[in-house]
């Protein structure tokens, strides 16, 4: 199997780390997001959407994040997504949470707008509403996933063992390390990502983005 990757990719991450950890074996094939290597006519093929990652198995192309980390899990056989009909579709649950509302927010409303010059808004008043909005809905999506679906019991989303949810929203609420986000009214999420930040894997798939927010440090950046 063939990943289509990207280090500075959030949800390449997510399925990188999740590979990592349960000893899937997968050829990785960087797409340079800095050169626009995804546009490409050749990368287009695989992957119309011009979007990172893709998996290529065989003759089976997935090109959601989501998507991916259920088959492989599937494919492994990984308890981080259980066969039990409930807990499964809890896991699914969380997953959609992430993607359909946290990130919507966090990651492109307030992380992404700052840093990436191609998601600036076209005019000032047009940036700044948007960031203030973002901003105030991340607030909202933090305190439920703190006080909801981690809580002051639980280890990971949802409870003590981790799954898909984890390694998919984790990246999420990480990349808030970009602009200063520290997270201190939510010391359960920061437990979690603390938690997450020692899996044995983190290190490895982390060392392309540590050095892009390296070269971040000194910028200011409205946080939280």
């Amino acid at each position: 199997m063939k990943l289509y990757y990207h280090p500075a990719s959030t949800t390449s991450r997510s399925v990188q780390m999740f590979a990592l950890d349960q000893g899937i074996a997968l050829d990785y094939e960087l797409v340079d997001l800095f050169t626009g290597a995804q546009h490409s006519p050749e990368y287009k093929r695989v992957n119309p959407n011009s979007m990172v990652p893709t998996l290529v198995d065989g003759d089976f192309t997935l090109t959601e994040s989501s998507a991916i980390l259920k088959y492989l899990a599937e494919k492994a056989s990984s308890p981080a997504y259980p066969k039990e009909l409930k807990a499964r579709a809890r896991v699914n649950e969380h997953m959609d949470w992430f993607n359909a509302n946290f990130n919507k927010d966090f990651g492109y409303g307030v992380v992404y707008l700052q840093v990436f010059p191609h998601h600036k808004r076209p005019n000032e008043d047009c940036h700044s509403g948007t960031l203030d909005w973002s901003r105030d809905k991340s607030a909202g999506w933090l305190k439920i996933l703190d006080e909801n679906l981690i809580g002051p019991k639980n280890a990971y989303v949802g409870g003590n063992s981790i799954t898909l949810a984890d390694y998919l929203g984790v990246e999420m609420v990480a990349i808030g390390d970009l602009i200063g986000c520290e997270f201190a009214p939510y010391p359960n999420v920061q437990r979690w990502v603390k938690n997450m930040k020692s899996l044995k894997n983190w290190g490895k798939t982390h060392e392309g983005i540590n050095g892009f927010a390296a070269s971040l440090k000194g910028k200011r950046f409205a946080t939280l």
